[in-house]
C-alpha cells in the first residue's frame, strides 16, 4: 500500500471515470491520508501483513493511493508492470517502490506493459483485469483503459486464459475498471450481472464462474456504486481467509448478502469516503496484493 502525499481529485482520470466527484473540501489530502492510516490499521489489526511504503511529493501523483492499477506482484517472482491512461498516474511507476519491497521479497523477472502507452493502449493493472489466480483467469470487461491487444499479450506471458465482456452502468457508460462490478475469491464471485448488457456474455461469465467452483453472489447496479464489488479477499497470518471492503460498500449489502459472504470468510471494513468520492475507487484499488516469494528472513 502507498502512503499518499499529494492525494487528490485527478481530472485526467475523471474523464472516463464515473465514480469520481470533485470535492470542495480544501481537508481532501488530510482526510484521505487519515482514511488510509485508519485503514492500513484495521488490516494489521485483523493479523494482515501489510507493507507501507511512502509516495514522494515529487514527481506529483495525486492516485498514487491506488497502486494495483500500475503494478502486480506473482507466485514465482514475477513483477508486471502496466500501461496507464492518465500521463500524470504514469510517474507512479517510481523505481523506490521495488526496492523498498526487494528488501522483503525475492524479485525475479519483470514484465513491461507500459510501452503501449506510446500506442494509446492501456491496461491498468488488477484494476482493469480481476484475476483467478488458482485457475489461472482474467475476467476483464473493455473499455479505454483495458485494451484487448495488451491483455492478450499479459495472458500469453503469463499463462491466463481471457474472458472478456462488456459492462456499462445503470446510465449505459462503460465501466472503467472490472475491479468495482466483480470480485473473484476462493469459493465465492462477487458480481454485479445487471452491468452486462450482452445475454450470451453474462451467461458465458457465469458459466466460467461456476466450473470453476464459484458460488456467485449478486449484487445490484446500486450496490455496485457504493463500490460493493471493490473487495479482495485476503489472508492473515493465521492463513484465516479474510474478505477487505470500505464501510460504504458493507453498509450497502443486505443482510442476506452479509450472511452468504461471511459463511466463506470474515468481513473487515474501513470508512474511506473522500478516497472513493474523489479518486473513484475503494479499498481492493489500495491494496497490490503480494504473491512474491518472501526472502530468507524476511
Amino acid at each position: 500500500m502507498i502512503r499518499p502525499v499529494n492525494f487528490s481529485f485527478n481530472a485526467e482520470t475523471a474523464v472516463n471515470n464515473a465514480f469520481q466527484v470533485a470535492a470542495t473540501d480544501e481537508q481532501t489530502a488530510g482526510k484521505a491520508l487519515a482514511e488510509f492510516e485508519g485503514f492500513v490499521r484495521v488490516l494489521r489489526d485483523n493479523g494482515v501483513d501489510v507493507t507501507v511504503i511512502d509516495d514522494t511529493p515529487d514527481p506529483y501523483t495525486p492516485d498514487s493511493i491506488f497502486p494495483n492499477n500500475w503494478i502486480s506482484f506473482h507466485q514465482d517472482g514475477v513483477v508486471c508492470l502496466y500501461p496507464m491512461y492518465a500521463p500524470n498516474r504514469r510517474a507512479e511507476r517510481k523505481p523506490g517502490v521495488l526496492v523498498a519491497l526487494s528488501g522483503k521479497f525475492s524479485i525475479g523477472d519483470t514484465i513491461d506493459l507500459s510501452p503501449y502507452e506510446e500506442e494509446g493502449i492501456f491496461l491498468e493493472g488488477t484494476g482493469s483485469m480481476v484475476l483467478d489466480r488458482d485457475y489461472k483467469i482474467v475476467y476483464a470487461c473493455l473499455s479505454p483503459r483495458t485494451d484487448r491487444k495488451a491483455l492478450l499479450d499479459f495472458c500469453e506471458k503469463m499463462g491466463y486464459h481471457p474472458e472478456t465482456f462488456r459492462a456499462v452502468d445503470g446510465e449505459g457508460r462503460e465501466i472503467y475498471h472490472t475491479n468495482v462490478m466483480m470480485c473473484v475469491a476462493d469459493r465465492y464471485a462477487v458480481i454485479c450481472l445487471d452491468s452486462l448488457p450482452d445475454p450470451s456474455e453474462k451467461e458465458l461469465v457465469q458459466a466460467t464462474l461456476k466450473n470453476t467452483g464459484k458460488e456467485i453472489i449478486g449484487i445490484s447496479l446500486e450496490q455496485m456504486n457504493h463500490f460493493a464489488g471493490n473487495m479482495l479477499q485476503v489472508h492473515n497470518a493465521d492463513k484465516e481467509k479474510l474478505l477487505v471492503m470500505s464501510t460504504q460498500a458493507y453498509e450497502s449489502l443486505t443482510g442476506e448478502q452479509k450472511e452468504q459472504l461471511t459463511s466463506f470468510n470474515r468481513i473487515v471494513h474501513s470508512p474511506l469516503a473522500t478516497i472513493e468520492a474523489n479518486g473513484g475507487g475503494s479499498a481492493r484499488c489500495m491494496m497490490a496484493e503480494v504473491h512474491l516469494p518472501l526472502r530468507a528472513g524476511g
